[in-house]
């Protein structure tokens, strides 16, 4: 009896897990062997892309990743920790001008001044935070917004106009490839070897944010935006909390700043205005709030909607623009990344 009860058992066992082993598998491979092999295509397209483009196309591309990471910055404060700022263009610029002066008056290597331009944002950014504790949703939107006016005229201040250029801003060189290569004809050119660089320094940001919000810290936010009375009877410093969020987020935009003004080989006050800072709070909507990968779909609308809109009208590009986001809030009122959430629980189904 023993023995056909074993039988049994191991029979329903076998039962149970061949439908397990048959759901895991999708045309011979594993759910893990499927991520390995879309890994190594991604990789190698990554790689070959900027050879398969022309120099402009991949400037774009480098804009692209350096808006993504600027928008993982914001979407940590306001998507996350549940704080609205209009006024992360003024970190972009801390960031953008801080690179630039390393560059243009002290000859650091361009790959040094994004940490420095980092630390120095996240100061700022965590100083910037004590002020707004008292603060919350339009009031601090304000705060942030008076931040956003008031950068760009500083820098066009003639007491530091040496440092800054004034309104003339600063022209930099953009770096050269340390080797020569070329793959498909096409030449290892600046502007692709930029390409590399930056690629590797937003990897880097979206891995620490990755690990930030799936580890204590990353908890703590969620909980302070969620619920800040309870997470305070849980021991939550949210004075501390909320301006380390602040000083986080800022330090993002600057290392963003920084990689804009190595990308682009130049900055000026008027190039850091206040409808750059409604881009990026544009750019977390549209990607998804509090959602890592929404950044890249953020950045993507960010760079390349103003250009077709430019395209199919040229005397209303901003009339054209705007009705592209009332649609895709319309259709997709919880960003891309929600539209896309919703689906994958569809499929599920």
């Amino acid at each position: 009896m023993q023995t056909t009860s074993n039988v049994q058992s191991a029979g329903a066992a076998a039962a149970v897990s061949a439908p397990a082993a048959a759901e895991a598998r999708y045309l011979g491979f594993t759910a893990r062997q499927w991520g390995w092999v879309l890994g190594i295509v991604g990789g190698i397209a990554l790689i070959c892309a900027p050879f398969l483009m022309k120099n402009y196309r991949v400037f774009q591309l480098n804009l692209v990743m350096i808006y993504a990471v600027a928008v993982l910055g914001l979407n940590l404060l306001t998507g996350y920790g549940g704080q609205i700022s209009l006024g992360h263009g003024a970190f972009y610029a801390v960031g953008a001008y801080t690179a630039a002066i390393l560059m243009d008056r002290f000859g650091v290597p361009y790959w040094a001044t994004l940490p420095i331009a980092a630390v120095l944002c996240l100061v700022l950014g965590y100083l910037m935070g004590f002020p707004a504790l008292r603060l919350g949703g339009h009031y601090l939107a304000l705060a942030t917004f008076a931040l956003a006016l008031a950068v760009p005229q500083l820098l066009k201040y003639k007491g530091i106009e040496d440092w800054t250029g004034g309104v003339q801003g600063i022209v930099l060189m953009k770096p050269q490839p340390p080797f020569e290569f070329s793959l498909f004809g096409e030449k290892l050119s600046e502007d692709r070897w930029l390409y590399f660089f930056i690629l590797f320094v937003t990897v880097i940001m979206f891995v620490l944010m990755w690990n930030l919000m799936r580890g204590r810290v990353g908890r703590a936010i969620v909980a302070i935006r969620d619920h800040p009375i309870a997470a305070a009877a849980m021991g939550v410093n949210l004075p501390v909390f909320k301006s380390a969020t602040f000083g986080v987020s800022a330090a993002f935009t600057g290392v963003a700043g920084a990689l804009g003004a190595i990308a682009v080989a130049f900055v000026a006050p008027d190039s850091f205005n206040v409808f750059l800072s409604i881009t990026f709070l544009v750019g977390v909507v549209v990607g998804g709030l509090a959602s890592i990968p929404g950044a890249i779909f953020g950045a993507i609308f960010i760079q390349y909607v103003p250009n077709i809109a430019d395209q199919i009208s040229k005397s209303a590009p901003w009339a054209v623009y705007g009705v592209f986001l009332i649609l895709l809030m319309y259709l997709m009122p919880t960003g891309v990344m929600g539209m896309l959430r919703l689906l994958a629980a569809r499929l599920k189904r």
